[in-house]
């Protein structure tokens, strides 16, 4: 059942994700093009996502645990520190160049253009040296999976 619900949040957001145009470096580096070929649409689909999210949260932390678990796996920490500033530079600076953050690269695999087949096997190679390369932190989430 867990699986099966898996599945198809993750086809829903895959989706999401095509129709919304994100799958599309040229439409995000578009987006990111302030004083050049700006579309401001990306906007609207953040916009979108926030307040989906927000009742979502409403909803979902209205409950005593989760439909499909024993209770909240959230983190404890709320520190910005060099691990989060340095992570969140990275990520913005790939974003930049490529078009694609995690989520729209995989959903456009399929599609084999030559920058989703060098993107995606770069931020796995990315994911692995830093789980290879940094010292696991202390547990701050409450009972979060590593």
């Amino acid at each position: 059942m867990r699986a099966a619900l898996s599945l198809i949040a993750g086809l829903i957001f895959g989706a999401g994700l095509i129709v919304a145009g994100m799958a599309d470096p040229a439409k995000v580096k578009n987006f990111l093009d302030l004083f050049g070929t700006w579309d401001p649409s990306l906007a609207f689909v953040m916009g979108g996502a926030v307040v989906v999210t927000a009742l979502g949260y409403r909803l979902v932390f209205g409950r005593k645990s989760p439909l499909l678990d024993t209770g909240f796996h959230l983190t404890m920490s709320n520190a910005i520190d060099t691990r989060l500033i340095t992570g969140s530079v990275l990520f913005g600076i790939g974003w930049g160049l490529s078009g694609f953050c995690p989520g729209p690269a995989i959903v456009a695999i399929p599609m084999l253009s030559p920058g989703t087949l060098a993107f995606v096997p770069a931020m796995l190679a990315g994911l692995a040296l830093t789980r290879l390369t940094l010292k696991p932190r202390a547990s701050n989430n409450a009972g979060a999976n590593a």
